[in-house]
């Protein structure tokens, strides 16, 4: 199937079976790097990779191999806005988890946010950094139309606004 035509559901599945495929030594890194160029480049690929690379429970996303920083930088806008909102959600997710006694998926949200905030750092965008800035002043001023859209859309609070915002910082 080409990328184009690719489902969320199907992205999430592929990049599952790359990760496994690259721990396993069965796949070359050009390879792994040609595959997430292609899943980067439409939004649901793009989401889906986000989703499984970001939560995988395997080491591999921890320490992002050159290939797929070269793969994600091929699709710049996409992987901007995308490792942003995953540093957003998953730090306001870590504190609902929280507030709701439940450590292990706090801890679950902190590893994606850690890993968003790597990559992000790996990749040297300015990009993402204008898309961090912007964020974090909406969060703090209550101000920018599409991301306080974003907060309302998600229920975020101030407390987990201010939480995004300090985290946010460590990109600018």
């Amino acid at each position: 199937m080409s990328e184009t035509g690719i489902t969320f559901e199907q992205a999430i599945e592929r990049t599952q079976d790359l990760i496994q495929k690259r721990e396993n030594g069965i796949i070359e890194a050009n390879q792994l790097q040609e595959e997430i160029s292609g899943l980067v480049a439409t939004e649901n690929g793009a989401r889906g990779f986000f989703v499984a690379y970001l939560t995988n429970n395997s080491s591999f996303p921890d320490q992002p191999s050159e290939a797929v920083l070269v793969a994600l930088k091929t699709s710049p806008e996409l992987v901007s806005e995308l490792l942003v909102k995953n540093v957003a959600m998953s730090t306001a997710m870590a504190i609902t988890h929280r507030r709701q006694d439940n450590e292990s998926m706090a801890q679950s949200s902190d590893r994606v946010q850690q890993r968003s905030l790597n990559l992000i750092q790996h990749l040297k965008q300015q990009l993402a950094q204008e898309k961090a800035q912007r964020m974090r002043n909406s969060a703090l001023t209550g101000e920018g139309e599409a991301d306080i859209a974003f907060f309302q859309r998600w229920g975020y609070d101030q407390e987990q606004r201010e939480a995004i915002a300090q985290q946010l910082e460590k990109i600018l």
